[in-house]
């Protein structure tokens, strides 16, 4: 099979038509993904698991069925997938220290993705349990964004978010419990999309931190984005949610109509302080300015959030109590994670099961809006990118602060479970990105994703890339 210069800069459309051309092969793709990882490692630290023997295995394979005449949606494309999944034969250590025993099968959503021929050529990083905006820990150091180092990629799907930025790997799965996948998708110029709860499967777990976590996926455009969303959606018998199936490719190739468009910049109530950073404020009006250029119209509008705050607590942290029970040495973990198993301990019986019963009524509450609005606009982040170790060393409490200081947009969508899809929305002056998010009610995922890529065909974001990846390896290099 010829190899031509097709680099691994390439998006995940793109390799998936050059292998089933005949003009790259599998193992080639993935010998360029491996080596590119191994250069990037030392600085970025994106990779808690390389699985470089399985996935040169993997990628043989795939070229023996290409050969034969067989095609799959993503057969012979090197992905990677966040290390709160399970892959067959690896650890799920998801961002903590300890021993942690391999696998004997693979979560829902990776099974889907080798059913679809894609080549895992690894797992990425994530802060403990996946509980904080940036991906530092010290089971594995820090991870930093390609864009600049001095910098995270944020959290907790910050792992996934570095390899794509730095063109590691095209396209990766990630999860996103409170924004784990649309604020490092902000934070490194990517497209980010957290669907309805349960589109992704998350088994092994009926379903993740008592419905709060799904998981998504990002890549640099809408229609990897989608082609990935495709291939890895679909349930398992024992989901607990099973959404109505989409097709996300074919809702990208689609012009929206005129949309009615809620501009908004108000967060929920969660008794801290926080502001909205200037520069994000500019951007997110740009885009606003852009998307009324497109032929929409565009209102300033909040959404009722009112007490949603309160539902998400007795959620998150009896999450964290659940996967702790399963961590082999608790001595281990983060100061800041036994604070949260204690509070799970006291919130995980009446309080966790009025959260879950006040769900119907927010999602009455909130939806109220999309009965005047098709999509709500609002930034991604407060402000733009953290540095490393900006919250390293602070106690709960004031760990807790920051966060929401930083990131209080994204997580009252994953209160309700509706799908959310983050658009890069330019750079600062210091040249770190930021995004925006289109929000939508149950199963808009195709409405966003067609408003996404109308956006993306006038913006052009996919042609900026970080500096990064200029200085490793490609395949005619």
């Amino acid at each position: 099979m010829p190899d031509s210069a097709v680099p691994t800069t390439s998006g995940l459309v793109d390799m998936v038509g050059a292998l089933a051309e005949g003009t790259v092969s599998a193992r080639r793709l993935a010998e360029e993904a491996l080596r590119r990882i191994a250069a990037a490692q030392p600085e970025l630290n994106a990779f808690r698991i390389v699985r470089a023997e399985a996935a040169l295995a993997e990628a043989d394979t795939a070229d023996r069925r290409l050969a034969a005449g067989e095609r799959l949606p993503l057969l012979g494309v090197p992905l990677a997938v966040k290390d709160d999944m399970d892959v067959t034969g690896e650890p799920t250590a998801f961002g903590c220290a300890g021993s942690f025993a391999p696998k004997t099968a693979d979560s829902e959503a990776v099974r889907r993705l080798r059913a679809a021929g894609a080549v895992i050529v690894g797992k990425t990083q994530t802060p403990e349990l996946g509980q904080w905006p940036f991906t530092e820990g010290k089971a594995f150091g820090e991870t930093r964004n390609p864009w600049n180092p001095a910098y995270t990629p944020g959290g907790s799907s910050g792992g996934s978010a570095a390899a794509v930025a730095a063109g590691l790997v095209p396209a990766a799965l990630g999860s996103d419990g409170a924004g784990s996948v649309r604020i490092p998708a902000a934070w490194t110029h990517l497209v980010g999309v957290k669907p309805q709860r349960g589109r992704i499967s998350t088994w092994p777990e009926p379903e993740s931190f008592h419905g709060l976590t799904v998981n998504g996926v990002l890549a640099r455009t809408v229609a990897d984005a989608a082609l990935l969303l495709d291939a890895a959606s679909g349930p398992h018998p024992g989901d607990l949610h099973r959404p109505a199936r989409i097709s996300a490719v074919e809702a990208t190739r689609r012009t929206p109509r005129r949309l009615r468009i809620a501009l908004s910049f108000a967060t929920a109530f969660t008794a801290t302080p926080k502001s909205l950073d200037p520069e994000v404020r500019s951007a997110v009006e740009r885009l606003a300015a852009r998307l009324e250029s497109l032929g929409h119209e565009v209102i300033p509008e909040d959404p009722r959030y009112g007490p949603i705050g309160l539902t998400f607590v007795p959620r998150a942290t009896s999450g964290v109590r659940d996967w702790v029970a399963r961590v082999p040495d608790p001595a281990l973990l983060d100061p800041r994670t036994h604070e949260a198993v204690r509070t799970g301990r006291v919130l995980g019986g009446l309080a966790l099961r009025a959260s879950r019963r006040a769900e119907t009524v927010l999602r009455r509450r909130v939806g109220e809006v999309f009965d005047r609005f098709d999509v709500v606009l609002t930034p991604t982040t407060a402000t733009p990118p953290l540095r490393i170790g900006a919250l390293a060393g602070l106690g709960a409490m004031a760990a807790d602060r920051a966060m929401i200081a930083a990131c209080p947009y994204a997580w009252t969508w994953n209160v309700l479970g509706w799908p959310g899809v983050n658009i890069p929305a330019g750079l600062t002056a210091d040249g770190l990105p930021m995004g925006a998010q289109l929000l939508g009610p149950a199963d808009s995922e195709p409405l966003l994703l067609g408003l996404a890529a109308q956006v993306e065909a006038a913006q052009g974001w996919a042609a900026v890339r970080p500096d990064r990846q200029a200085s490793l390896p490609d395949l005619d290099g």
